[in-house]
């Protein structure tokens, strides 16, 4: 029995003589690597938009799980992806050629960043994190979802779409002044505001009531039936920009005066001060 103790302690010390290291030191533990050591370091050297960027060697990618910006909501998904990525540290792994999941250096998912403050949406994404930070950022109205209905990309362009129409070049004040049987005086005031010199102008409206014009001072006045149309006089042609002309007339009513709602100088519509 004391022999076989005596075997034992011989093969344990021989154990440990052929794997002591020479000058005594012990041997250091193995070491585990994570999966986030794994991950190579760069830089993010360009923002191209709020999923988008360019890392230092000049590699284009996509940030993946994150939807294209809204264009209501681009310019503000750009500005904070500049703020959080541009020249920082991150760590990359690929996900589909193109497409790569990046991480901060203190190892902050960017997405779930971008999608936890409101500035993306997700997409191609079931369940998890990001779905529950969307639902977070919609229900507190961050970012995007504080604008209302953004609507997820560009409407198409309508084939039915009216162009707005051109700014009125002109403004017209149409001001009865006073009254009296059977006759009425009034007085209008046009003003330039098309940004040119008006070189000769020429009024018109359309009465409403059966009025008619007897009597005009400041210009010529003309009438057919209810339209009625004025030019300037010699020495009242020139409306500068942003400047005014006014002339005045007598006329009749045989009823209670309208007041006239459409104007045109030179052909042109203008609006009815």
């Amino acid at each position: 029995m004391a022999a076989r103790k005596h075997l034992v302690v011989l093969l344990t010390l021989f154990v440990a003589a052929c794997t002591a290291p020479q000058d005594g030191r012990p041997l250091p533990a193995p070491r585990v690597s994570s999966s986030a050591d794994q991950e190579p370091s760069t830089k993010v050297r360009a923002v191209v938009d709020g999923r988008t960027v360019e890392l230092a060697d000049g590699t284009r990618a996509r940030v993946s799980r994150l939807a294209e910006p809204t264009p209501c909501a681009a310019a503000a998904a750009t500005d904070f992806a500049t703020k959080t990525l541009l020249d920082k540290e991150v760590r990359v792994s690929s996900i589909t050629p193109g497409e790569i999941s990046l991480a901060l250096a203190d190892g902050t998912d960017y997405a779930l960043l971008a999608v936890q403050y409101g500035f993306l949406r997700t997409s191609g994404v079931d369940g998890g994190p990001l779905v529950e930070a969307e639902t977070k950022a919609s229900q507190a109205k961050l970012g995007l979802w504080a604008q209302g209905d953004c609507p997820s990309s560009a409407a198409p362009p309508s084939s039915t779409a009216v162009a707005p129409p051109p700014a009125s070049p002109c403004v017209v004040v149409y001001r009865i002044t006073s009254h009296w049987a059977g006759a009425f005086q009034a007085e209008v005031t046009i003003r330039n505001v098309s940004g040119a010199l008006v070189e000769g102008w020429a009024v018109r409206w359309r009465f409403e009531g059966g009025e008619t014009v007897s009597q005009l001072w400041n210009g010529t006045v003309s009438q057919s039936g209810a339209e009625v149309s004025v030019a300037n006089a010699a020495y009242n042609a020139l409306i500068v920009k942003d400047g005014s002309v006014t002339f005045g007339f007598n006329g009749a009513a045989t009823g209670p005066t309208s007041q006239p709602t459409a104007f045109s100088l030179n052909g042109a519509a203008c609006t009815a001060g």
